[in-house]
């Protein structure tokens, strides 16, 4: 049975032509699910009884049910999210800043990237998510807390850009003006690197913010950390980000988690300075946080200090991460899905 949920409007109408239905009712079909998060088409008043049974005989509507929510001193919230098929689990994390709600979405159960900081990817992957399913985090959440997200980043478990046309899918419904109507501006999504789908990307010239899992300035050290540098060289990245710049006009924000005696030192951090001369981007600093599997340390404050204050010289546009929801094993590299999220679980309460 097909999830309703995963359709757009031109897919509803498309949908209800076949069936020799009235294609105009695909607004209240679309309506009823991405606004009103109706779970049952009994619910759909406007629409004839006769569709309602005919849609309930094809489709199913359903959000992902809430098995765990923790919660961190400064209101960040972790959410254990179970899909349709009872087997696959994701983490979401929902952020309290001043200007609102912002929700860290998964885009697969796992993540195949191999990424050594990463928790995600320590499964491997179980499978996509669909586009349903990625707003579908953002409806149980909204739900779940009674509040409204007005920002979304796709950086929770999973590689977005490993899962394109699914993400495509979420962009279309949660943007659409009939369902969340969520400004494209608002949504952040987060790849590895991968340069034939971030030039596809680009390509589609949405006004999403595109950021750069980056985490060394060369191919020696990225491969230390980042298992997609062994078949990605920094050269063949760079220029696809290159591509995203004079093409969007939009400012890359290239995520650098730091990592202590491996990718932190003064000497890098003029390397990196050079690697992103002339290029319209951000730099987003983030001090690596715990993950018991992968070993790494985080710097002292004073290494942490002196990288920022290199790039600052060369005037590189670099901010510090502002740090949420470490103590719940929400930040970022902690996500996971339920299996080794509840292992962990077991031994903490050992």
């Amino acid at each position: 049975m097909r999830s309703g949920i995963d359709l757009t409007i031109d897919e509803w109408r498309s949908y209800l032509k076949e069936s020799q239905e009235k294609p105009y009712l695909a607004v209240p079909l679309f309506r009823w699910i991405h606004h009103h998060h109706v779970l049952s088409f009994d619910e759909m008043s406007d629409i004839p009884l006769r569709l309602r049974e005919k849609l309930k005989e094809e489709f199913r509507i359903d959000l992902p049910k809430v098995l765990d929510v923790q919660r961190a001193e400064d209101e960040t919230a972790k959410y254990l999210m179970q899909f349709q098929d009872t087997d696959t689990t994701v983490e979401c994390v929902l952020m309290k800043y001043r200007f609102g709600y912002s929700l860290c979405i998964s885009s697969q159960a796992g993540c195949r990237m191999g990424c050594r900081f990463c928790a995600s990817t320590l499964r491997g992957l179980d499978r996509n998510l669909t586009g349903g399913e990625m707003a579908g985090q953002i409806y149980a959440v909204e739900k779940d807390a009674k509040v409204s997200i007005s920002h979304v980043v796709v950086m929770g478990c999973g590689e977005p850009f490993d899962n394109l046309q699914e993400l495509f899918r979420f962009l279309t419904l949660i943007h659409e003006e009939e369902g969340k109507n969520l400004s494209l501006r608002n949504i952040t999504v987060s790849t590895c690197g991968l340069p034939d789908q971030i030039r596809i990307f680009t390509d589609r010239d949405l006004p999403v913010t595109l950021a750069v899992s980056l985490h060394a300035p060369n191919d020696t050290v990225r491969k230390k950390i980042m298992r997609i540098a062994q078949a990605v060289p920094m050269e063949k990245l760079m220029d696809a980000c290159r591509y995203y710049t004079d093409r969007t006009n939009r400012r890359i924000t290239f995520e650098y988690l730091l990592i202590d005696h491996l990718n932190d030192s003064v000497q890098l951090a003029e390397e990196l300075s050079f690697l992103l001369s002339g290029l319209l981007c951000h730099v987003n600093v983030i001090p690596v946080n715990p993950v018991k599997e992968c070993g790494f340390e985080r710097p002292k404050e004073e290494r942490i200090r002196q990288f920022i204050e290199v790039l600052e010289r060369h005037h590189i546009p670099v901010t510090r991460r502002r740090e949420m929801g470490k103590s719940i094993d929400a930040a970022c590299g902690q996500l996971r899905h339920k299996r080794a999220s509840g292992a962990l679980r077991e031994e903490r309460h050992a």
